[in-house]
């Protein structure tokens, strides 16, 4: 037993040790763009962890909803009730495009909650900006991708960091970001006949 923790003992040391020189290669900071993408759930749940991890370290953040309507959802009801004076909140959507079936009018919203992202974005105060859904808004032509990445690239302040959620994430976005998630889907309760929750989907 002595010679096993003796042998686990000096392999972490090893592991330590290199662990250790990589780390102090890596100094540099920045504002990250970075995006959750795929057919798996869980995209808006981790962007929405980091944003309390933000209202923890009292940092200013803000959120864009860039489709989901006015229903309640417990993430937005805790920052609006506890967090406003550090989180910004806003709900620029007005429902799924299937629900909404009026196009020009989501086109309107996306375009609004976009100009809304920017406003955030420029602020140097915002340490991180969620755009919840943008890559659907994106996706559906409502806002062009191009003006995004280019936005992203020439006026996000240095160290902002920007976060775009939703499934079918555009190449030229994934392109220009620093951090990629993909979220794959291998077993879902949906299939199965069992609908959203309270507390796991919202």
């Amino acid at each position: 037993m002595s010679e096993d923790t003796d042998r686990h003992a000096m392999k972490m040391a090893k592991k330590k040790a290199a662990r250790d020189k990589i780390m102090a290669t890596k100094t540099d900071k920045k504002g990250l763009i970075i995006v959750h993408t795929g057919k798996g759930k869980g995209k808006s749940s981790a962007a929405f962890g980091m944003i309390f991890r933000c209202i923890a370290h009292d940092m200013k953040c803000a959120v864009v909803q860039f489709i989901k309507g006015g229903m309640s959802t417990g993430e937005r009801d805790l920052i609006l009730d506890k967090f406003s004076d550090t989180c910004e909140f806003y709900t620029m959507g007005e429902g799924f495009t299937w629900e909404t079936q009026d196009k020009s009018r989501d086109i309107e919203m996306a375009t609004a909650a976009w100009e809304k992202a920017k406003e955030l974005i420029r602020d140097p105060e915002n340490k991180m900006v969620l755009l919840d859904e943008i890559n659907i808004a994106i996706r559906y032509d409502y806002i062009d991708v191009n003006d995004v990445v280019t936005f992203l690239r020439e006026e996000k302040p240095e160290m902002t960091h920007v976060v775009l959620t939703g499934r079918n994430a555009k190449d030229e976005l994934i392109e220009a970001a620093d951090l990629v998630t993909e979220m794959e889907l291998v077993k879902h309760p949906f299939r199965a006949g069992i609908k959203a929750q309270i507390g796991v989907e919202f």
